[in-house]
């Protein structure tokens, strides 16, 4: 079907695609080469971390965040906090890697972690590590967070997969975990079609993110890591980087995937611009007639999608329905309550919150892409209005 309004847009420019194509026509190496390494210098710089570790997704990003802390040997036990509003890749990566996830409520207003059952989940249980969404860009209430985490000593893992760009009070989300993940599939915040990226400030961190990245191998250490690696195994030196000190992936972004990330980055002002711009017309337009996410004055909200609640679930179908019929697409909240897909409870009870039971049932995402404009949004705003109203009307 085409949409008069697609959920989502790509940020790949026309002009983006013929500087692509010149650039293929030299004959490039494609594999990851030196501009992976340029692509992961200026996205550290832009965020204002040491590190960057481009992958081939966000969800191999989660991936290597959680087997980096596995292989660390820093952590107390296996217990992880997971977010009950998530991607299945925000939380299976800790169940198929033997850790002991612990599913947390969501928070009623900016859909991330609850802080008060997080707070008696830190007691209870005293976990190692904290995995925690900032929901569809909006950011969680990250200074309680930082107080629980300085209080409890836990590993945090920031997942901003889909909220690049956004910021918490003037800090760049993406800043705040131990290590945290991007991702720049089409129709995020910015695309390099397919890719992620693991940032942290951690010397040591980084280099495990690095070897699991690919293969597990020290090929592409510093000398002095190189050398603390063969000396820590016995293994001699003979100028190969065939040594595996851990059992690692193969989860390489390529050249040509960085070479559009290098010229994305340059447009992220812009990105979070219109997308902000995009996500507050919608709030004030439909703030009178839907739940939805909340935030710090502030802070940035840098979305990809709109996310808006209904009264139920009933509500929920009706309108989607409308919409589609209208050219407009939508879907309901992403994946739902991660505690009542099937992947979860086939090894743990369902986990029914009711916040996050109430955004799985009631929850329906609508368009945010730069391209959109004023005329664009309202339009899009009036038909699910008056989508409501007529289920509304219809009720009484």
């Amino acid at each position: 079907m085409t949409y008069k309004y697609p959920l989502v847009a790509d940020t790949i420019t026309a002009e983006d695609n013929i500087a692509r194509g010149k650039w293929l026509m030299t004959n490039p190496r494609l594999t990851m080469g030196s501009l992976v390494k340029e692509y992961e210098s200026k996205w550290s710089n832009w965020l204002g971390r040491r590190y960057s570790v481009a992958c081939n997704s966000g969800s191999s990003a989660n991936l290597l965040m959680a087997a980096t802390l596995y292989e660390s040997e820093r952590l107390k036990n296996t217990r992880v906090i997971v977010p009950s509003a998530a991607w299945v890749t925000s939380v299976a990566p800790f169940m198929q890697l033997g850790y002991e996830p612990i599913m947390c409520e969501s928070d009623k207003d900016n859909f991330g972690l609850d802080i008060t059952h997080l707070e008696e989940l830190l007691c209870e249980y005293s976990p190692s590590t904290v995995m925690l969404v900032q929901v569809l860009g909006v950011p969680s209430h990250m200074d309680r967070v930082m107080e629980l985490k300085e209080e409890y000593g836990f590993f945090l893992l920031e997942d901003a997969c889909a909220a690049m760009g956004s910021s918490y009070c003037g800090r760049k989300v993406g800043t705040f975990g131990d290590m945290a993940s991007i991702s720049t599939y089409f129709g995020h915040q910015f695309s390099t079609v397919e890719g992620g990226m693991v940032s942290t400030d951690d010397p040591e961190l980084n280099e495990i993110i690095f070897m699991l990245r690919s293969h597990g191998w020290i090929n592409g250490l510093s000398p002095e890591a190189r050398k603390r690696y063969l000396d820590m195994y016995k293994i001699k030196d003979i100028g190969t980087g065939f040594v595996f000190p851990y059992a690692g992936y193969n989860f390489r972004l390529s050249d040509d995937h960085a070479f559009i990330g290098l010229r994305q980055i340059d447009r992220m002002d812009w990105l979070i611009e219109r997308r902000f711009a995009n996500h507050l017309l919608y709030k004030t337009l439909l703030q009178n007639y839907f739940g939805l996410q909340t935030f710090d004055k502030a802070s940035t909200v840098c979305s990809i999608h709109f996310c808006a609640l209904a009264e139920n679930e009933a509500e929920r179908n009706f309108i989607t329905s409308a919409l589609e019929e209208n050219g407009i697409e939508t879907r309901p909240f992403t994946s739902g309550n991660q505690g009542l897909q099937p992947y979860w409870f086939k090894e743990y009870e369902k986990f029914n919150g009711k916040n996050a039971t109430r955004f799985y049932e009631c929850g329906f995402f609508l368009p945010n892409y730069p391209k959109l404009n004023e005329a664009d949004v309202e339009c899009i705003c009036n038909a699910t209005i008056k989508a409501a109203l007529d289920f509304r009307k219809g009720e009484k």
